[in-house]
């Protein structure tokens, strides 16, 4: 982990560095991604500022504390930069659970009083009214959908157009 302290108008002391080293290093335990962190103190007026970024593995974290005491801001700090890697590890824990649970619905058993477990969802996904392809291939662009279905203007029959993986188009019509 490189960390990098930025001093403006205040002095970087040796016991200031050491506490953030300390606290950093008790962090570095809790979570091993950590790859840059920058410190910045500063002084204001009568407030002492402490600003802490983390520059991790897919996250940037930063956190933004003051009071009338540098210490006393480093402290704020660190203990809100706690609380927020909680969190995100909370939110990864979650979502990699969800994603596990999202996988076991599909392998639920059938319902009773239904065979196959299947459900039909009804879409509308298609226009009553005759049209050519062109028009249909305009529409099933502009819904954004994979399938469309209409009715073809010269011989009243219905067809399907639909999009391929490949990235063209396919049409089914009947004989």
């Amino acid at each position: 982990m490189n960390i990098h302290y930025t001093a403006r108008q205040t002095h970087l002391t040796p016991d200031i560095k050491e506490y953030c080293e300390r606290r950093l290093a008790a962090l570095e335990r809790r979570v091993s991604f950590v790859t840059e962190v920058d410190v910045i103190l500063s002084h204001e007026k009568n407030r002492e500022k402490a600003e802490i970024h983390i520059k991790a593995k897919g996250v940037g974290l930063v956190v933004i504390e003051e009071s009338h005491n540098m210490l006393d801001s480093l402290n704020l700090a660190f203990d809100a930069l706690e609380k927020k890697i909680k969190k995100e590890r909370e939110k990864y824990r979650e979502k990699k659970r969800r994603g596990s649970r999202e996988r076991k619905v599909f392998a639920l058993p059938a319902a009773e009083g239904s065979e196959s477990g299947r459900k039909v969802v009804r879409a509308d996904y298609f226009s009553a009214k005759p049209m050519t392809i062109e028009e249909a291939f305009l529409h099933l662009d502009l819904k954004k959908k994979e399938v469309f279905v209409f009715r073809m203007e010269a011989t009243e029959k219905w067809a399907v157009l639909f999009r391929r993986k490949d990235g063209h188009y396919g049409l089914v019509q009947p004989e």
